[in-house]
């Protein structure tokens, strides 16, 4: 049996490239590649994404919509990176632990976007709790999260390692002061919120790894649940989930470093707080979980591969 082809359009960005590192090793696939020189090259491009059973797409929002539109036949499947279809019709979204059955949803999907890494950590905490009806649709929630500067892409990792260096880049950056971030759609919509929360980011100086909180006031949750039951609750939706879990329950708990899980591909929520009030915070790799990491796994669903297959737990 010929092993499945895949092609990575956009190998050269930090996505496209932590994709590369997880697959080279792999003896089950066929890894197309293209020549550096024509990376550009739309008639090279069209012909590889063409000949790919899989085409990862690790390009900007416009270049990705221009990637689908390159496909002219009935087999190639596509998993999105860029923010272009996570909210689009006929895109299945890649967030395979919340899905009863997965290999069903995403492993039989041909178009799959993969999450935002923001939103990866924001959806792993509030999803369930919107789908068990414990979070009420309605609620005004706020959500922050701190990242490593990877996740800005080349030009970030520049400045933060460059030798010009200034000295904001020492200290946190609060950023998307808008509230309209890119992420805030996919957000809203795979939550099952009638509104998006009010979102504020963190970029730090440090290279990987995020922590991403939500606030809850808990009389306003439905059955008032203590933070300790609230994490019994997400503990029992995660059960058995490689990739995803939930920290036991510590009444104390003083530090939680966003850096933790660099170089993992795994989550872990934890749940703090008390019976008034109650704070979860999900621990992952932004180039991990909330990136590459999630597109490897999202390509073993699709096609029949182990879940966690090429992927460090």
């Amino acid at each position: 049996m010929s092993k499945p082809k895949v092609f990575i359009d956009g190998q050269e960005g930090t996505t496209g490239l932590q994709i590369h590192d997880r697959l080279a090793g792999r003896g089950d696939i066929e890894l197309l590649a293209i020549d550096p020189d024509k990376r550009k090259d739309l008639t090279e491009r069209k012909k590889l994404i063409n000949a790919a059973d899989l085409v990862f797409l690790c390009l900007p929002d416009a270049a990705a919509i221009e990637a689908v539109g390159l496909i002219e036949n009935s087999h190639t499947r596509v998993i999105d990176a860029s923010t272009a279809h996570r909210t689009a019709p006929g895109w299945v979204y890649g967030f395979p632990e919340l899905y009863k059955q997965p290999a069903q949803t995403i492993g039989t999907a041909r178009f799959v976007a993969n999450p935002g890494c923001h939103a990866t950590g924001f959806l792993s905490s509030a999803a369930p709790l919107v789908s068990l009806n414990i979070l009420p649709s309605d609620y005004p929630l706020t959500c922050y999260s701190l990242t490593g500067y990877s996740g800005g892409g080349k030009k970030m990792i520049a400045q933060y390692e460059g030798e010009k260096k200034g000295e904001e880049l020492y200290s946190p950056r609060i950023y998307g002061t808008t509230l309209k971030h890119k992420h805030l759609p996919e957000m809203q919509k795979i939550a099952g919120l009638d509104a998006p929360p009010v979102f504020c980011p963190i970029v730090d100086d440090y290279y990987k790894g995020m922590a991403t909180s939500i606030l809850l006031h808990n009389r306003y949750l439905k059955g008032q649940p203590t933070a300790k039951e609230i994490s019994l609750i997400l503990a029992a939706f995660y059960a058995g989930q490689p990739m995803v879990s939930v920290a036991p329950y510590q009444e104390e708990r003083q530090f939680l470093a966003a850096n933790t899980f660099a170089g993992s591909d795994r989550l872990e929520l934890t749940v703090s707080g008390h019976e008034g009030q109650t704070v979860i915070t999900a621990r992952f790799d932004n180039l991990g979980k909330g990136a590459s990491g999630a597109a490897v796994q999202n390509m073993n669903l699709m096609l029949g591969f182990e879940e966690t297959c090429g992927l460090a737990l």
